[in-house]
């Protein structure tokens, strides 16, 4: 047996097997103790810098660092089952970190926001829920150390000179002519940046590391500059802030994260990410083994769009209804739209991981989305186009009960009573005059059985001066109802849905689609929003059974023949449910797209 295998059959929290590369780090570093000899505090160093340190001694320690700028979408959905996936497997934790460092862009509805959508996706992150404001004054202490260490400068260059300066791809950069100035001299500039003595974009501070790198990532880059904002969370304490790249790596080693999981844009970013602990590390202020970075392909999904600056201008510009519009792709939007948590992770599961860049068809998000809700939807019947039948010879004050089973796969739901009448609503599309070729359902003279219920013939149509057909008369053999002895004794190929005219109630049902028409929206340069679908909300005045009127908000159901539906989180009331189309019950996209 290998020492990896040993490993495992030791520690049953882990997987059965390796199923990326991410797994296969993590496996690597458990087998050798990696993690297991931090000795976080006892050292040289500010006290604040490990009072926000976890307790706790999980071996294995990811985070999820949403900014709350903005709502989560479908792309964060992938890294938080990938953090807290890999933490739960591991028996390790997995923090839920908020990257405030920006508070020009940051809200506390964000926040609230983030919260919900983590706990929906069904994750807990327990004791450890971190915000990068906690560590403000950790990181300016580690700021001074750099500038005193000589390893950091304030630079008084303007925007533009600094970009001039930086260098191309191809070409180095040119030092700043600040880029000498004595630490004691640093020192006492980024002092008064702190105290408020200069106005934005007087100064910034810069790591000194060497402008000639050939990763433009390493050349000087900003750590520190002059914003007066007021933040969500420390008011008008700080008029400087720390920039993402320098608080990041900070965040992780403070929180004692193992395992830094990014996505792929941050790859050039990894050197810098260890420079940065290195020097910290070599100051005393932090412990090692350091954090170790490493990045994973992004989710690249069809006929979507994730980026934050189109999904502002989708809602801005009125092309949507808000950021949680069932069309959206943020968790917001999924979630309204009849998405389920199970069904998120279950996708994330099926794309897995990898290092390279590819597309996934929101197909295969859709069809996990039918997966789940086949297995926990129950059925229920809503005639989403009516035309009005008649049985000619039923009874005019009559009404019975039929029963319908709740799930075909799940006996112990048990079944429910559909009622039973004279006239009842059927599919328009359940009809026709002329029947093409293979036709099975409703015209002139043929039979089909009322599901559930009995079998019907078409006797004649009732139509109005332009030829729409504007009810359909039958007659109906009162010895096939379904259930009852000898029902089957007639054959017929056609089996339809209804409901009773005299029971059904009327709502206006929210068929939802792709949001755009084509799986690259705004490829090669076109504006993203031509290529909008027209199609992509319609709202049929429906009929439906009387048992969906109790329907609660959130409550999922199959439509037979329809797809999934689910009552809306925000719309619906006692009693008057408004559904909206989660996904239909097969791909309609597949040979189109």
């Amino acid at each position: 047996m290998s020492d990896a295998a040993k490993s495992k059959k030791k520690n049953p929290t882990q997987p059965p097997s390796a199923s990326n590369f991410i797994r296969s780090v993590i496996e690597s570093d458990l087998e050798q103790s990696k993690y297991t000899a931090r000795t976080w505090g006892g050292h040289p160093g500010p006290a604040a810098v490990h009072a926000g340190a976890p307790q706790d001694e999980a071996r294995v320690r990811t985070r999820f660092p949403p900014e709350p700028n903005g709502y989560l979408h479908i792309g964060h959905a992938k890294s938080i089952c990938l953090n807290f996936g890999l933490a739960r497997d591991y028996g390790g934790a997995c923090h839920l970190r908020f990257d405030d460092t920006n508070p020009e862009k940051e809200e506390q509805e964000y926040v609230e926001s983030i919260l919900e959508s983590v706990r929906w996706l069904g994750f807990d992150w327990g004791s450890h829920l971190y915000y990068a404001s906690d560590y403000f004054d950790v990181m300016y202490e580690a700021a001074e150390y750099l500038v005193t260490a000589g390893h950091a400068y304030v630079d008084s260059q303007s925007a533009e000179d600094m970009r001039r300066n930086r260098g191309t791809l191809t070409e180095p950069g040119q030092n700043s002519p600040f880029r000498d100035r004595s630490p004691a001299e640093n020192l006492r500039v980024l002092r008064e940046m702190r105290d408020g003595k200069h106005p934005d974009g007087a100064h910034v501070l810069r790591a000194k590391i060497d402008m000639a790198a050939p990763n433009i990532n390493l050349r000087d880059p900003v750590i520190y500059r002059i914003r007066r904002a007021a933040h969500h969370r420390t008011g008008d304490k700080w008029c400087i802030y720390p920039m993402y790249t320098y608080a990041h790596p900070l965040e992780d080693a403070l929180e004692q994260i193992t395992h830094s999981i990014c996505t792929l844009e941050f790859e050039d970013q990894r050197p810098f990410y260890d420079w940065l602990l290195e020097r910290l590390a070599e100051g005393g202020l932090l412990a090692r083994p350091l954090p170790q970075q490493i990045e994973f392909a992004r989710l690249n999904l069809t006929y979507v769009v994730l980026s934050k600056r189109k999904l502002i201008q989708l809602v801005e510009e009125g092309r949507v209804e808000g950021w949680d519009d069932p069309r959206m792709p943020t968790l917001v939007g999924a979630r309204r739209r009849g998405y389920t948590p199970e069904g998120f992770r279950l996708f994330a599961d099926r794309i897995g991981v990898s290092k390279a860049d590819s597309w996934i068809d929101y197909g295969v998000l859709e069809d996990c989305m039918r997966e789940d809700l086949n297995a926990r939807a129950e059925r229920r019947i809503a005639v989403l186009d009516p035309v009005k039948l008649v049985i000619d010879n039923y009874p005019e004050d009559r009404e019975e009960e039929c029963h319908a089973p709740n799930h075909p796969q799940k006996p112990e739901l048990g079944r429910r009573a559909v009622p039973f009448s004279k006239e009842l609503w059927i599919e328009r599309e359940d009809v026709t005059e002329h029947p093409p070729k293979g036709y099975f359902r409703l015209y002139p003279g043929n039979e089909v059985r009322l599901r559930y219920a009995f079998v019907v013939k078409c006797e004649r149509l009732e139509k109005d001066a332009a030829g729409n057909i504007l009810a359909v008369h039958c007659s109906y053999d009162p010895d096939t109802k379904s259930g009852t002895p000898g029902a089957d004794k007639k054959k017929v190929k056609g089996n339809i849905h209804w409901v009773s005219a005299r029971h059904a109630f009327s709502s206006g049902v929210r068929l939802y689609d792709r949001l755009f028409r084509v799986p690259q929206p705004g490829a090669g340069q076109r504006d993203f929003l031509l290529d909008l679908n027209p199609d992509s909300k319609r709202i049929a005045t429906a009929r439906l059974e009387p048992a969906l009127r109790e329907a609660q908000p959130e409550q999922r159901f199959q439509f037979e023949r329809h797809g999934y539906f689910v009552a809306d989180l925000k719309d619906s009331r006692p009693g008057t449910p408004v559904f909206n189309r989660t996904v239909t019950l097969r791909d309609s996209w597949g040979k189109s797209g």
